[in-house]
């Protein structure tokens, strides 16, 4: 692929999922609150949780019992959790307002886009397939699909290899501090989505991203600078 196919400095971008790509934090704390529901417990507001969804199964359930994961009861909560999830992981899941026009861009310029997450295969390829995805996304990596996770660089460099895609002329978008840190030990520049899930203590503006943007919208102006 030439860049003249698609005037954009870059030559491949990877999307974090949850938070990044799609908002899926309504059944995410759906299933968490299940949990509550089980134990008699009163639910949790879905705005004390959605944050904890950048941290998956462990920020929710912290969130929501306020434990860690080496507390005894973690582990039972946790596949309780994760059976919660897989039973209803696209009810209320949607891509965030602004990424189809996005994705449809990258599309039109013949610029390659994929998906590098923490989720585990187990929901990562189900839901994407739900959601139209699967056979538009060039690679799509999970937490469990190489032996590291991010913060750990290998997944994003796996979905490059993938791709076929020089990953120093690449992009990553995340919605957490380990995507921003995960992402530049690949070797690619990095953008915050601020406009995420974000459930680190830090902001986005103190992540060390080359860029940060509160829209899915604004990507388009960092990829196709020309453009502006």
């Amino acid at each position: 692929m030439s860049q003249s196919q698609h005037q954009s400095p870059y030559h491949g971008v990877f999307f974090d999922l949850d938070g990044t790509l799609a908002d899926t934090a309504p059944d995410l704390v759906a299933a968490t609150n299940q949990l509550l529901s089980a134990r008699n417990l009163p639910l949790k507001p879905y705005e004390q949780l959605r944050p904890c969804a950048s941290a998956g199964a462990r920020g929710l359930i912290g969130g929501a019992f306020g434990i860690d994961t080496k507390h005894p009861d973690f582990i039972a909560l946790r596949d309780e959790f994760f059976a919660n999830y897989e039973k209803a992981l696209f009810v209320h899941s949607k891509l965030f307002e602004g990424m189809e026009h996005l994705l449809n861009q990258l599309e039109s310029a013949q610029l390659p886009w994929g998906i590098v997450t923490n989720k585990s295969e187990r929901f990562t390829n189900p839901l994407v397939d739900l959601m139209g995805l699967s056979q538009r996304s060039i690679s799509t990596v999970s937490g469990d699909t190489t032996p590291h996770s991010k913060p750990h660089p290998e997944p994003i460099l796996h979905a490059a290899r993938i791709a076929n895609l020089d990953p120093n002329k690449s992009l990553y978008v995340g919605d957490d501090i380990r995507d921003v840190i995960a992402g530049k030990a690949a070797g690619m520049k990095t953008v915050a989505a601020a406009y995420g899930y974000c459930g680190c203590e830090e902001p986005p503006e103190a992540w060390g991203a080359d860029f940060i943007i509160h829209t899915p919208q604004e990507l388009l102006q960092i990829i196709f600078p020309s453009r502006a």
